[in-house]
């Protein structure tokens, strides 16, 4: 078997994994990423999610996250707004194409695919290697980015899976008992994600044919609380493509996931289980809607699992592999908990973390609301969003280094859903943005390990802190701060010094800066029209020249800092002037600039 040497090892090419071994190999190691796929990116390609949810606001699109927005904002002559539930969606191979792309442009970044692994090497409470069929690789840091944490188990690393008590850690929105979650899942549910295609109205798609035990009273409810139209246009992707990943009677689910990590074999069974589900799902939209609607064709690979059965002419609108909300999760040298990322009292903001001796750890930066997923009922959650620019958007928070860190080995850490958080508050910590930025800090700390010859958990965190905030390709935020873009020209002064004084960072998430214009986006349509203020943060405006749009009222919302302050103390029926885009399926215009 052929033995292979590499200072950093990745294993999974997903979302986190992908930032890992880019920004590795930025920093300067050697890195080898090893990916089941050929595709990278997991969440945001291969499993089909093309569709990001937070990080949204200008100020939080930094690092590889904000690098790959800007890619696909020049790659995507359509623009990014299709959808509702996202701001930026996109064809899934672009986004595939972009990180192949990158990987190519680094010379000391090597990449395999098709492999997954066999077996951990571990001497003297260290990860030194992993095995795989046809070759093991040994290496000074290795990075679990499996989908499931998959080298968690095959290294007998102390993992959690599943719920905890509200006795573990005080959460708010825990059980009490095991009542509440024998009647839901052991984790969250996952979604075998599938790509229709609205054929138009003068051609009949391909018919979609029902899977075996089709049941279609599962979904007789799914579009009942929005209208069609809106369960269209929710996951709308550019070519007239419609992601399905609906949530609401749609095509997640929830059978008896404690399969996922109990044999390969189980978990074969499970995923054709959930392929069948997404197909009844899709037959039935189209027995419901028509023949306008069909699956998508030539999206994806057609490298299934052999083991797979899909119908004939249908492989290749199913995602590669399912969309995992929940992982086996480290149990590390720090926890992440819903008490972390729920906004202090009076504030719009979550604390930042500091250790015993008050020294600020955060690395990674995430918005996005406590966000669950099961197929039997739905769990009371702590509430942590506020509006902003005109919508509802997640308060902020952060991730600790030490959540990366295993508490009992050395040579490991982890970049996916794989951290050391709770169950509860997984469903924030396990979107795409924050799980990029998990990555590219555990790149980052991989290679300043292998430059200083030291282990994760010696690694001063200042250092890696300082390296992301002055990485040269993609700088990442680590503090979260409203009003301040990455292109402010005193972003990297303000990152520093609430590092340095984590007890100042403001309750209202706004450092003291003036106002600041960020550059102008292109593909935008200058506006005119009256500006309407139904209430706080809700906006309307109706264009003079109704000539100019089809409808002629829309929603006001914006991404931008200098905006949301403009709106906030905009007087109502004046005339306002600006540049924004027009997002159809959300009824909203974007606003990027007003004209003072």
């Amino acid at each position: 078997m052929e033995q292979l040497r590499t200072n950093v090892l990745v294993v999974g090419g997903g979302t986190g994994g992908t930032a890992a071994a880019l920004q590795a190999a930025r920093r300067g190691a050697n890195t080898l990423i090893v990916s089941e796929f050929p595709w990278l990116g997991g969440m945001l390609t291969a499993a089909g999610v093309a569709a990001a949810d937070g990080n949204e606001l200008a100020a939080f699109q930094t690092g590889i996250w904000g690098a790959f927005l800007q890619e696909l904002q020049q790659r995507q002559p359509q623009g990014l707004d299709h959808g509702w539930v996202s701001f930026f969606t996109f064809n899934p191979r672009l986004g595939a194409e972009i990180f192949a792309d990158w990987v190519q442009q680094q010379p000391n970044l090597n990449w395999i695919s098709g492999f997954t692994p066999k077996e951990v090497l571990v001497d003297k409470h260290q990860v030194v290697g992993v095995r795989f069929a046809n070759f093991t690789v040994f290496a000074d840091i290795i990075v679990d980015a499996t989908e499931l944490g998959d080298l968690l188990a095959l290294a007998a690393v102390t993992y959690r899976w599943g719920w905890e008590l509200k006795s573990q850690w005080h959460e708010p929105s825990a059980p009490n008992n095991t009542d509440y979650p024998s009647k839901l899942s052991s984790v969250q549910a996952p979604t075998w994600v599938i790509l229709l295609k609205d054929y138009g109205e003068t051609v009949t798609a391909p018919e979609i044919l029902p899977p075996p035990n089709h049941q279609p009273e599962q979904f007789a409810a799914a579009w009942e609380n929005h209208g069609v139209e809106r369960f269209l246009s929710y996951g709308g992707l550019p070519g007239h493509l419609i992601m399905l990943n609906w949530p609401c009677d749609g095509n997640d689910y929830g059978e008896n996931l404690q399969r996922l990590i109990e044999s390969e074999t189980s978990r074969q069974a499970l995923h054709q289980e959930m392929i069948w589900h997404s197909q009844s799902f899709a037959y039935f939209i189209q027995t419901q809607l028509g023949r306008r609607y069909g699956l998508a064709t030539g999206i994806f690979p057609a490298v299934h699992s052999q083991s797979l059965q899909f119908s004939p002419h249908t492989q290749t609108a199913f995602a590669l592999h399912p969309y995992y909300r929940e992982s086996r999760r480290i149990q590390g040298l720090t926890t992440v908990t819903e008490s972390d990322i729920l906004p202090m009292a009076n504030s719009k903001v979550a604390a930042l973390p500091c250790n015993e001796a008050g020294v600020c750890e955060t690395i990674a930066i995430g918005n996005y609301v406590n966000d669950h997923h099961y197929t039997q009922g739905k769990l009371p959650l702590q509430p942590k969003s506020i509006r902003w620019g005109g919508r509802w958007t997640g308060t902020p928070f952060t991730i600790p280094y030490r959540a990366l860190i295993p508490a009992e080995i050395d040579g490991l850490l982890v970049a996916e859903k794989n951290i050391s958080v709770s169950h509860i508050a997984n469903g924030a910590t396990r979107l795409q943005p924050v799980v990029l930025g998990i990555g590219q800090a555990a790149g980052m700390a991989a290679a300043l390990c292998v430059e200083l010859g030291c282990q994760p958990r010696d690694l001063p965190v200042y250092q890696l802190q300082n390296a992301l905030l002055h990485e040269p390709i993609a700088p990442a935020a680590v503090i979260p701060l409203f009003n301040l873009p990455p292109s402010h020209p005193e972003w990297l002064k303000w990152q520093q010094y609430y590092l340095q004084h984590p007890e100042a960072y403001p309750q209202d998430g706004n450092c003291p800066v003036q106002s600041f214009r960020n550059p102008t986006q292109s593909g935008l349509i200058n506006f005119v029209g009256i500006f309407h203020r139904h209430d706080r943060q809700d906006y309307r405006i109706t264009f003079t020249d109704p000539r100019a749009v089809k409808d002629q009222t829309w929603t006001v919302v914006t991404l931008q800092p200098e905006v949301n302050l403009f709106l906030e103390h905009c007087q109502s029926d004046g005339l306002v002037k600006g540049r924004g885009r027009l997002n159809t399926a959300g009824c909203w215009l974007i606003v990027e600039s007003i004209n003072l």
